[in-house]
């Protein structure tokens, strides 16, 4: 049987175990959210020998080279000594600025100890002080905001959302690998027709992408379609945004309503580009309707959030 090795651990696993079950079986506490490749919680550096890996297109290859794996698509087939993802080693510190209530969604503002270079729409796993880490979309924009800006549903309970409800102004997260999902801005959409399309904190992204839009001159129309319950978060800024710029229209719609009105959505133009981010069952609703209404796969950019496991 195959041995894994984590400094002076090592035990032996039946060939084929999952590599983050098996560390976690050890005592390893290796987190994780997804289970799908896409919350990138469970990295672990492969220091010698390498399993079998059913995502590696999950990774960069900047991040390959370098031994880094996603503990929960990797099958052990042969010795191993690896090492988990060390926050306090490998992240970044940085400092909660900001804190405010927007109904039951807690923005975070957070200061990096050194310059953090991302892309709107980006994604960043963060640390919290008792080890937990959850993946989140990046709602601010590089070179306009300060800060890095996340947004937290906090409706219902959970390890990570528990314990940001406690955070502090002054108080300390850790910022782990940044992960480029499907959604961004590409200046060359100058002037053709966005269709963005948010369920809940979906929106985080979106307001990110957004922003950057028309601070390059957007010049073509943009809808924005904010699925949410109650009231909806960040309404008054988008209001604003719209008082500024007439190519831009935002629609508010009850979430319990989101599959009629999206069944129900028409493309202004075939050149239209949309961007779509929510829950499962909403982004597969919603692009499978972009296709169906005729918008070529390449112009339907998605993003789905990760939900967590039960307890965790």
């Amino acid at each position: 049987m195959p041995e894994i090795r984590h400094g002076t651990l090592s035990w032996t696993v039946p060939a084929g175990t999952n590599l983050l079950d098996a560390l976690n079986r050890a005592g390893l506490q290796v987190p994780y959210s997804c289970r799908a490749g896409s919350c990138h919680a469970c990295l672990v550096r492969c220091e010698k020998g390498e399993p079998q890996d059913a995502r590696p297109e999950a990774l960069n290859s900047g991040q390959r080279l370098q031994g880094w794996r996603l503990a929960c698509q990797c099958s052990v087939t042969e010795d191993l000594s690896v090492a988990p993802y060390d926050p306090a080693q490998d992240g970044v510190s940085a400092q909660v600025a900001g804190l405010d209530w927007l109904g039951e969604v807690l923005r975070v503002r957070l200061l990096p100890e050194r310059p953090w270079r991302y892309r709107a729409g980006e994604h960043v796993l963060l640390w919290n002080g008792h080890g937990v880490a959850r993946p989140y979309s990046l709602a601010s924009i590089p070179g306009e905001d300060p800060w890095l800006e996340f947004h937290i549903d906090c409706r219902a309970p959970g390890a990570f959302c528990d314990a940001a409800r406690a955070l502090d102004v002054g108080d300390h997260l850790r910022l782990g690998q940044q992960h480029a999902g499907a959604l961004h801005y590409d200046p060359e959409w100058q002037a053709r027709p966005l269709l963005l399309l948010a369920a809940g904190t979906g929106l985080a992204p979106l307001w990110g992408l957004l922003r950057e839009a028309l601070r390059q001159g957007h010049s073509g129309t943009i809808r924005l379609l904010h699925f949410c319950r109650g009231d909806a978060y960040l309404r008054a800024p988008l209001e604003r945004l719209v008082d500024r710029h007439h190519n831009l229209n935002v629609e508010w719609v009850d979430s319990q309503l989101a599959r009629s009105r999206v069944r129900s959505i028409r493309i202004t133009s075939r050149q239209e580009i949309a961007l779509i981010c929510g829950g499962a069952e909403f982004v597969e609703d919603s692009a499978k309707r972009m296709f169906l209404a005729g918008l070529p796969r390449g112009q339907v950019l998605s993003d789905t959030f990760v939900v967590r496991q039960p307890g965790t």
